[in-house]
């Protein structure tokens, strides 16, 4: 429901933090995983409540007036108490928590997800679950927003001091390739430059990493198609149009390709991923631990265990850490 104009609102306070920190209503929508139109919703209802304008919002970057910037160190002190309250009703334990809001990285969407909210579920009695599916960037923005509370995702870079972290699976990249289209006991490299790359996208942070790694080898990898769903790879690398880099785990998102595909080691220096669960620190008590603990349990059973059947030399590339 929307506040009426007159009343100052936690958040109305949390938007124009946002928007001070992006300097774009547009950036501080995207943060928050709300609409432009209502964040500059609420930004009016709160500078009408202050009596003041806060932002100047007609100028590229927005910036803020006097009255913000006064206003923006006061503002982060009533979030950080909001915070340090949520974190002091929680020490009841985790039975008493009555929502939990999960993001998870699309790569366990199918398979694993459904089965680890009906395991949480079971331990979290009388909790309200509330699910986010996206890329690790989008997953990690939503956290640090406060939109989600726990997030499983690949490791992005040094963690911030706020976050409490749990290491999930380690992963090593492979190479995809349609069955009997390279020859393992020939120059592997040769002749998959001689094909496609059927290349995951680069506007999430997998498709950059693995783009990066490729200049770094020095490699110019020709490739006509760039795709956000590996399911969708792989789908055309199974048809012969070409073939892809990528980590195991999202190998089993399309297992019933598995008998069209080939897998091979990078044929240049390796690259790996780290799964990790991150959440803020000491706010939801020990259920971060305890969903990182079901989460090992499901991996191991729903992925590692097959993939390893279907693809043996996979053990050293796909580890519970």
């Amino acid at each position: 429901m929307q506040s009426s104009p007159g009343r100052i609102t936690l958040w109305g306070i949390e938007v124009f933090v946002a928007t001070a920190e992006e300097k774009s209503i547009t950036a501080a929508a995207r943060r928050l995983g709300a609409s432009a139109s209502a964040v500059s919703q609420q930004l009016t209802n709160l500078e009408s409540a202050l009596g003041v304008s806060l932002l100047v919002r007609n100028s590229r970057p927005v910036t803020l007036t006097p009255a913000g910037e006064a206003f923006r160190r006061r503002a982060q002190s009533i979030l950080n108490e909001a915070a340090q309250a949520r974190a002091e009703l929680s020490v009841a334990g985790a039975r008493s928590l009555t929502r939990l809001r999960l993001g998870v990285i699309d790569d366990l969407e199918a398979d694993v997800t459904p089965q680890l909210l009906v395991r949480m579920a079971g331990q979290l009695e009388g909790c309200q679950f509330l699910l986010e599916t996206g890329a690790s960037h989008f997953l990690y923005d939503q956290l640090e927003a406060e939109a989600l509370d726990v997030i499983i995702a690949a490791e992005m870079g040094e963690a911030p001091d706020w976050a409490e972290v749990h290491p999930i699976l380690s992963e090593g990249f492979v190479v995809a390739a349609p069955r009997g289209a390279v020859d393992a006991g020939g120059d592997v490299l040769r002749q998959l430059k001689a094909l496609p790359l059927v290349q995951y996208t680069t506007r999430h942070h997998m498709g950059r990493l693995i783009e990066t790694h490729l200049a770094q080898q020095n490699l110019r990898l020709a490739h006509r198609f760039e795709l956000d769903s590996y399911h969708a790879i792989l789908a055309l690398v199974g048809q012969g149009v070409g073939w892809t880099i990528l980590p195991p785990l999202a190998l089993m998102r399309a297992r019933r390709l598995i008998g069209e595909l080939e897998l091979f080691d990078l044929p240049f220096a390796p690259l790996s991923r780290r799964i990790v669960l991150t959440a803020r620190q000491g706010v939801l008590q020990d259920v971060p631990g305890t969903v990182a603990a079901e989460l090992s349990d499901l991996l191991r059973e729903v992925v590692v265990a097959p993939a390893v059947a279907a693809y043996p030399h996979l053990s050293a590339r796909l580890q519970l850490v």
